[in-house]
C-alpha cells in the first residue's frame, strides 16, 4: 500500500516488476519536451503503451487464436482448444509469477471466468454460438478455454483502474449499479423465453451514467472522459476482438456458418451491456474513488 495526495492510503498502482519498468520509463520521459504539441504527443505515446500493457493478457490470447488458425493442423497431438486452454493457464501463471499481474485482479480475472462459463453454457445450449471444433477440456458444448475471453476483458478492466490511477466522479450509488448489472445479467438469458429488455437496458443505462466521468492520469496530467464515452470506445475495440474471434473460426455465429460475415451491430449492444457488468465487478473488488479538486 502507499499514500495517496490527501496521505490517506490507497491501493499500490503497479507491481515490482510494473515499478522498475515505469521509473525506466520516466527516466527517458522527464528528457522529452513537456508543453505543445510536442508535449501532447509524449502523452498520446505513453498512453497507447499503457493501453497495450493493460491489454496483455487479451492481446496474448488473440495472437493465440489467429496463430492456432494459421498453423494448426488435425494431426497435431493436441486439440487446439485444448492448447488455448492449456496456453491460457500458463499465461496466466506466468504474470502472476513474473509480477506482471497483482492477485486482486487474479480475482477478478477468476469471477469473470465464472460469469462468462455460465452464459457459454446457456448460450451454446440455446444454438446463439457454437464452438466447431472438438476438445477434451469442455463442459457440454463449451470448451474451458472461452471463459478466458470474458476474463480477459476482466484482466483489462482491473488493469487499467491501477495503471491509469483511474478516479470515477459522480459514480451512480452502488445498489443502483448493481441492481442494472443484475438485469442486464438476467435478460441475456430471459430474452430467449420472454421480451428482450435490451432498448430499456440501454435507456436505464444512459440515464444512471450520465453525469459520470472518468478520470485517468497518464503520465503528467490528468485527463477526463465521459463514462459513458469511455464504455463505447471499450465495446469498440471487444467488438473487434469479436470479429478476430469469428474470422478465426474460433466459434461461430449461424449466420456464418457457411462463410465468415462481420458480427453484427446487435452484438455491438451486447457487449455494451456486458461491459457495464464489467465495470460493477471491479468496482465491487475495487470501490471507486473520486478525483477531488485540489487533485486536478
Amino acid at each position: 500500500m502507499h499514500k495517496d495526495e490527501k496521505g490517506m492510503t490507497a491501493p499500490r498502482r503497479f507491481t515490482s516488476v510494473e515499478a522498475r519498468l515505469d521509473a525506466a520509463a520516466h527516466a527517458v520521459l522527464a528528457r522529452l519536451p513537456a508543453t505543445g504539441w510536442s508535449g501532447a504527443l509524449v502523452e498520446f505515446v505513453v498512453f497507447g503503451i499503457k493501453q497495450g500493457w493493460a491489454a496483455l493478457f487479451g492481446g496474448a490470447l488473440l495472437g493465440l487464436l489467429i496463430l492456432t488458425r494459421l498453423g494448426w493442423f488435425e494431426a497435431m497431438p493436441l486439440a487446439r482448444y485444448d492448447f488455448l486452454f492449456l496456453a491460457a493457464l500458463a499465461l496466466q501463471a506466468a504474470m502472476l509469477g513474473f509480477k506482471l499481474e497483482t492477485w486482486s485482479e487474479a480475482r477478478v480475472i477468476l469471477i469473470f471466468h465464472i460469469v462468462g462459463t455460465l452464459m457459454e453454457l446457456f448460450k451454446t445450449a440455446a444454438g446463439s454460438w457454437t464452438y466447431p471444433d472438438p476438445a477434451f477440456f469442455h463442459l457440454g458444448g463449451v470448451p474451458l478455454f472461452s471463459g478466458f475471453m470474458y476474463a480477459a476483458v476482466g484482466s483489462y478492466m482491473a488493469r487499467i483502474n491501477r495503471i491509469f490511477d483511474i478516479r470515477l466522479n459522480n459514480y451512480p450509488p452502488r445498489w443502483l449499479c448493481v441492481g442494472l448489472a443484475v438485469l442486464i445479467y438476467a435478460n441475456f438469458f430471459s430474452h430467449h423465453f420472454l421480451p428482450d429488455m435490451r432498448y430499456g437496458l440501454f435507456a436505464a443505462a444512459f440515464i444512471i451514467f450520465f453525469r459520470a466521468s472518468m478520470h485517468y492520469r497518464v503520465y503528467r496530467s490528468w485527463h477526463r472522459m465521459p463514462l459513458l464515452v469511455a464504455f463505447l470506445l471499450v465495446t469498440f475495440f471487444i467488438w473487434i476482438a469479436e470479429n478476430i474471434g469469428t474470422l478465426t473460426r474460433t466459434w461461430v455465429y449461424p449466420h456464418s456458418y457457411a462463410a465468415w460475415l462481420p458480427v453484427g451491430p446487435d452484438k455491438f449492444g451486447a457487449w455494451f451491456l456486458l461491459m457495464i457488468i464489467s465495470v460493477v465487478l471491479v468496482t465491487l473488488v475495487h470501490p471507486p474513488r473520486r478525483l477531488e479538486p485540489e487533485q486536478y
